[in-house]
């Protein structure tokens, strides 16, 4: 068999023991224990734990070797101890924990020295021998540091030290550490470090090391024991400061080192010595190399590495950068080091060679096989190390040279080659690699069976995996010969290797890349040649969870609330949980953290809800998640830390210290004053400065009292103000400008009223505001007249001539000098009203409703001021039409400036006007011009009045109208023109006098509809039109009148037709645009209700529709098929309907409709048959009379057979004032009442009742007659007596609505139905 078959043994046998956790490929091949599912099945034994090689005991504990081993049956175990059998049973205190070969060594009464040695461990089973490695078991030792007397140090300043530690060997090495008498570690630097040896060593000294306690101590880890070396005194001494006899007094006593003062010099090394060295080092471990230079300054070391670089994830400098450490040694790290000392004197260099060695090391272990017989295998162990290990083999813990020769084993080197392998051949094999570094040991077992496939994967197992990824379905499998597995899809073709499918060696399936369409049903099928086991699994594939709506940065400010929405769509097959996170952790623990199913709503946020929110979507088989920052944003803090710098007479530098903006940049910064000395507690803004900016320049004004603070602007708003810097006073000056605004107006003839705007006191520059005001009239030699006022805005100047130009000027003066010369203002005195009319008044007529005027401009001088215009004014005066006019109320046109002319517009047609023209400038209107009358010419009149039908009949009526109200000149005649609607008939014209204001028309169609135009003539032309519509109808329904319901019929007054029937006025408008309906009438017959009304529309489906009123029912309709008049038959008497007239389009959507009309249908009280006429009813009546008649005479003879009662005694004996005889005082029967009034006449006629409980006391019975009616409850005694409910009748009756306690009369009865 090849040796891919051989590895796809091996890796199925190493998947049967895993599946059940991992189903897929593991690193051991080895048979599956699982007893449950391969019971039996036989396995040689296999180490599966084991002390270490090199095992450091504590003697102050137990011994525990482990040795712990698998295989069936169960392997027993046995030691050897130094090469030679131990036996465990004859010593008491070794002690084999059960079903195990650990020992446990009890030496609390023994010493560990007595137990030290070479330990193996055998476990056995009879197919095979498993060994242990040899474990070394030492005993941990911490000696004690050997006693010497340390003799004190003195040192020149300057030169290098060692202080040596010299630790004692302890098992294992001790960690060494220096620290003085109070336990505190020796400071270490660049000049003063630990060796890796434990030895101190000082690049230079020092004054300051001097000290009596330097003290080196060794920690040995096994023992948690510190060993403390003798205290170490060290002098420093500056030999230049001290005389020689006490230089030699002190020298007396202690081993001075150093003849001369130590000066600067370059590095030279003091370890390693010389130039080179070399150290060697195992692959896979730690080296360290160090390096130690004397020299003065302290020398810098560094390293480098010949021919290339050092490794980069594996080395790491310490001890200040005099030690390279590199770790998991490999080949490539051998060659040559340089370490490199340096100072501003010079360098020097040491080379450090690393060897590089290599105890045994694995490259391909041997494996585990299990195979068929007559199959063939191979064990290989392969090796390196540096000297190349030596190999040797050993079967079941022998020798193989010494084992019996098995003729289907072969061995070559490393390999041995085994076929045609028999039944019980199985057997451990050992291969030992060893060099002088060390040696590996590895177990091997040959496994030799015949066993039919098994299926391992749980049946019916359901694989789910998300949409697009990868699913792997597993098929572990063990048999032997190795099963081949066959993979097949819903009992479909057999699957095999490709795009969409990856078959593995171990049984699984791949499917790379999973679609909904791989949902199913997969078999998988393991066969071998002693037979085949099929397994069923399902996969699902599910939609991938997503995140569609993610969450936002939000920007919010503080105590506001911020709302994260994460919408999600996933599977949903499965349970989804939605977790958010901030900064990757849990929310905070806050009822203001509200989590809903698609959001999280952060209430009242704080400052410290900043930070990134995360949703995390999961489901059982994926997740999905979104983060998005909140930023919390405040208006930002006051700026603090005023201060007023390069402070000038009018100048002054302002800085501050911004305040925290609060997550919004600070837009810009304001700044603002206040003038304690004018204006004391105002703050005014004085200017802006970017945001970026801390200072501001700011010009200043005399005699102000500053104090400045400063206010931050950014996206939320301002902040509080700063506190005010220190108060800034300017001195006085003179003013730097004069008030604004100056002006010279008149308010009379002969005045002028100069004005201006205040000062303020920040404008002032000085104490003694004052004002001097200028003038002089313009365009003369006359001298500038002054005055000086203060705390006034305006001057008087008396005694000008009328609106005369003026020359005006305002200077500010104060204590401190004038301000600039000011600038001279024009103004005037005042103006007078205009003296003069305008002359030469014409008017141009040039229509009916608009003539032109035109006039004479004044001459100047008349003016008395700023012309402003003229003012026309007209009027009219009468019309020449009508005597009787009045003249109207005059109108007013102005034209301003100098214009001459102008137009009058909206003017009546056949009038007369006046008009009058006159100036008018800033005083006010001049004289009038003579008034100048003015004729217009006719117009077209205006609209008749109204326009209306009456007197209408089968083929003819009356049109009458009115005058037009405006009739605009003399009215010469009227138009009148009709037509049938809709229709192609030309328009009919009729032209009438001007004196008529009717006209009947005849001949005219039946059921037809006609509108009507008329408009009124003069001789310049015709009016507007007024129109009207009427459809001619039959007369009988023309005529019909309005009846309401259930009144009788009324004549009306005179005929009327549906047109003045409606609720319109009688004078006639323009009808709306579009079609509309009119009026709505209805009467009233036996059993129809006809209706009739307008309709100028072009829709042809028209419906009636009718409802019962307040009824939910739908509309019932009926159509009318183009008519104006319909019979509405399907209405009942007595109820009352709603009806509305519709038109609808072609689909059947209501376009227009009437209002409602509410018809009350009177009940039919006439055809009424009175019941008591009826033959059935005398009948009945009959029939019933003789019955009571039967029964009357049965009761007779009952009461003759059963003997005679004294029911005369008994009534009067007990005198119960309810049961009385039918007579009343008013000779009426009782409490009877006709069926007619009683409420509940739908009841049958009653006799006398039982009681309510049914029984009946002797007492009270009574056998007179007066009870007996229809006869239905009535009781007998044994003697055949009547017995009578009197007493307690009554009590029920009367408790029941007060009905009668006595059975109603025959005739009673009888009325009753009359």
């Amino acid at each position: 068999m090849s040796t891919m078959n051989w590895k796809r043994r091996f890796t199925l046998c190493e998947c049967a023991v895993m599946v059940l956790l991992l189903g897929h490929m593991t690193s051991a091949l080895e048979v599956p224990l699982d007893s449950k599912v391969l019971e039996g099945l036989p396995q040689p034994p296999t180490i599966t734990h084991q002390s270490p090689k090199d095992y450091i005991i504590d003697p102050r504990e137990n011994i525990v070797i482990h040795c712990e081993a698998k295989g069936n049956p169960h392997p027993s175990f046995s030691w050897t101890r130094n090469g030679t059998h131990f036996d465990v049973e004859k010593d008491h205190k070794v002690i084999t924990r059960s079903n195990s070969g650990t020992l446990v060594i009890d030496i609390s009464e023994e010493k560990a020295e007595a137990y030290e040695g070479v330990y193996q461990c055998m476990a056995r089973n009879e197919h095979g021998t498993a060994v242990s490695n040899n474990i070394v078991i030492r005993q941990s030792k911490s000696p004690l540091w050997s006693k010497e007397r340390n003799e004190p140090i003195t040192v020149q300043v300057g030169v290098s030290l060692i202080l040596h530690c010299r630790p004692p060997a302890g098992l294992p090495p001790p960690i060494i550490f220096w620290m003085d008498n109070n336990f505190q570690r020796l400071p270490q630097n660049s000049r003063v470090s630990q060796a890796l040896n434990g030895d101190l060593y000082f690049s230079n000294v020092l004054a300051e090391d001097t000290r009596n306690d330097y003290i080196c101590y060794a920690r040995f880890p096994h023992t948690q024991t510190i060993q403390q070396k003798q205290p170490i005194t060290v002098n420093v001494l500056n030999v230049d400061a001290m005389n020689e006899t006490v230089l030699a007094a002190y020298l007396n006593d202690t081993d001075f080192l150093g003849d001369r003062p130590a000066g600067e010099r370059k590095p030279s090394f003091m370890y390693p010595s010389g130039d080179s060295s070399t150290v060697s080092v195992l692959r896979g471990e730690t080296l360290e190399l160090e390096c130690f230079a004397d020299g003065l300054p302290t020398p810098e070391i560094s390293w480098t590495k010949a021919n290339g670089d050092l490794p980069n994830d594996r080395f790491s400098f310490h001890n200040f950068q005099k030690t390279l450490k590199i770790t998991e040694v490999m080949e490539a790290d051998g060659g040559d080091y340089h370490c490199l000392a340096r100072n501003r004197l010079g360098n020097a260099q040491h080379i450090i060679t690393v060897v590089v060695k290599a105890a045994p090391f694995w490259i391909s272990a041997p494996r585990n096989l299990v195979l068929a017989p007559k199959e063939m295998g191979m064990l290989i162990c392969h090796v390196g190390g540096n000297p190349k290990p030596t190999i040797t083999w050993l079967v079941n813990g022998v020798p193989i040279e010494n084992s019996h020769k098995d003729p289907s084993r072969k061995i070559e080197d490393n390999t041995i080659i085994l076929s045609d392998v028999q039944t019980g051949s199985s057997a451990v094999y050992q291969c030992n690699a060893s060099n002088e570094f060390g040696y590996l040991l590895a177990n091997a077992f040959v496994n030799v069976l015949a066993e039919p496939p098994r299926v391992l994967t749980p049946p019916n197992y359901v694989y789910q995996v998300i949409s697009n990824r990868q699913a792997m379905l597993d098929c572990a499998s063990f048999g032997s010969p190795i099963p081949k597995i066959t993979w097949f899809k819903d009992g479909q073709t057999a699957i095999v290797n490709g795009d969409s499918y990856i078959l593995h060696e171990n049984g699984t399936l791949q499917i790379n890349v999973a679609q909904p369409l791989n949902s199913g049903k997969y078999t998988c099928v393991a066969t071998n040649s002693l037979g085949n086991r099929e397994n069923h699994v399902y996969l699902e594939v599910k939609e991938p969870t997503r995140i569609l709506k993610q969450p936002e940065y939000k920007k919010v400010q503080r105590s506001s609330k911020a709302v994260f929405e994460c919408k999600v769509k996933h599977d949903p097959t499965l349970i989804p949980t939605m977790t958010w996170l901030k900064d990757n952790g849990e929310l905070p623990d806050d009822e203001r953290f509200v989590v809903d199913s698609d959001s999280l709503t952060i209430n009242d946020v704080t400052q410290e809800d900043e930070g990134t929110y995360t949703c995390i979507m999961n489901t059982t088989l994926d997740q999905d998640s979104a983060s998005a920052t909140l930023t919390v944003v405040e208006r930002p803090d006051p700026p603090r830390d005023l201060e007023l710098t390069d402070q000038k007479e009018r100048s002054v530098q302002l800085t501050w210290t911004p305040g925290d903006e609060h997550n919004s940049p600070v837009q810009s910064f304001l700044i603002q004053y206040e003038d304690s000395l004018h204006e004391q507690d105002v703050w005014n803004n004085m200017t802006e400065v970017p945001g970026t900016s801390t200072t501001a320049h700011l010009d200043l004004s005399p005699y102000v009292y500053y104090s400045f603070r400063v206010l931050a602007l950014n996206d939320v708003g301002l902040s509080e103000a700063s506190i005010p810097s220190n108060q800034y006073r300017t001195n006085p000056a003179s003013p730097d400008e004069n008030p604004s605004d100056v002006e010279g107006t008149g308010t009379e003839p002969d005045n002028m009223v100069i004005s201006w705007n205040e000062m303020t006191g920040l404008q002032s520059n000085g104490p003694g505001l004052q004002y001097k005001v200028s003038w002089r009239q313009k365009d003369t030699d006359e001298d500038w007249m002054s005055i000086i006022v203060a705390n006034v805005s305006e001057y008087v100047v008396t005694g000008t001539p009328t609106f005369v130009p003026y020359e005006v000027t305002v200077q500010a003066i104060n204590d401190y000098g004038s301000g600039p010369k000011p600038e001279v203002v024009l103004g005037y005195s005042g103006e007078d009203r205009p003296t003069m009319a305008p002359e030469s008044v014409k008017v141009l007529v040039q229509n009916s409703t608009v003539a032109e005027v035109h006039w004479e401009p004044i001459p100047p001088s008349t003016v008395k001021g700023k012309m402003l215009g003229y003012k026309v004014s007209y009027w009219k005066e009468k019309s020449l039409q009508k005597e009787d006019s009045k003249p109207e109320k005059p109108q007013e046109l102005t034209f301003s400036g100098n214009e001459t002319e102008g137009r009058l517009p909206d003017l009546q047609p056949y009038s007369q006007y006046s008009i009058n023209v006159r100036a008018f400038n800033g005083k006010g209107d001049g004289p009038p011009s003579t008034n100048q009358k003015f004729e217009t010419p006719e117009g077209v009149p205006g609209p008749p009045t109204f326009l209306r039908i009456t007197n209408p009949n089968l083929e003819s009526f009356t049109v009458e109208w009115g005058p037009p109200v405006d009739d605009n000149g003399r009215i010469t005649g009227y138009i009148l023109k009709y037509q049938p609607i809709n229709n192609t008939e030309e328009l009919k014209e009729m032209t009438l006098l001007a004196n008529e204001t009717s006209v009947i028309l005849e001949n005219l169609k039946y059921s037809t509809r006609y509108k009507f135009y008329l408009n009124a003539m003069t001789i310049k032309g015709s009016g507007p039109i007024v129109t009207t519509a009427i459809t001619i109808m039959d007369e009988a329904l023309i005529r019909q009148p309005a009846v309401e319901a259930g009144k009788g019929t009324e004549s009306p007054s005179h005929p009327i037709s549906p047109v003045t029937q409606s609720v319109q006025p009688p004078f006639y408008k323009a009808r709306p645009v579009g079609p509309v309906f009119g009026s709505v009438n209805f009467s009233l017959e036996e059993d129809h209700a006809i209706l009739n009304w307008e309709y100028t529309g072009d829709e042809n489906n028209v419906y009636v529709e009718y409802m019962l009123d307040n009824s939910k029912e739908a509309w019932k309709r009926e159509a009318v098929n183009g008519s104006r008049t319909y019979q509405l038959k399907s209405l009942k008497a007595g109820m009352t309907y709603r009806v509305r007239v519709v038109a609808k389009d072609h689909g059947d959507a209501t376009v227009h409709s009437t209002e409602e009309l509410l018809i009350a249908v009177p009940a039919m009280t006439s055809r009424q048959v009175d019941i008591a006429t009826q033959g059935w009813f005398i009948g009945l009546m009959c029939a019933i009379a003789l019955l009571i008649l039967v029964l009357l005479i049965v009761c007779f003879i009952k009461r003759n057979k059963g003997g005679k009662y004294p029911v005369k005694e008994k009534e009067e004996a007990h005198q119960d004032p309810e049961i009385q005889p039918m007579k009343e005082d008013d000779g009426t029967f009782g409490e009877y009442r006709s069926l007619e009034s009683d409420t509940e006449d739908h009841k049958p006629l009653k006799g006398s009742r039982t009681p309510s409980n049914g029984t009946v006391k002797k007492d009270d019975s009574d056998d007179s007659l007066v009870d007996y009616g229809e006869g239905g409850d009535g009781q007998f005694n044994e003697d055949g007596s009547f017995i009578g409910q009197y007493s307690g009748k009554k009590e029920k009756d009367t408790a029941e609505g007060n009905e009668s306690s006595e059975a109603p009369s025959p005739v009673n009865a009888m009325n009753s139905f009359v």
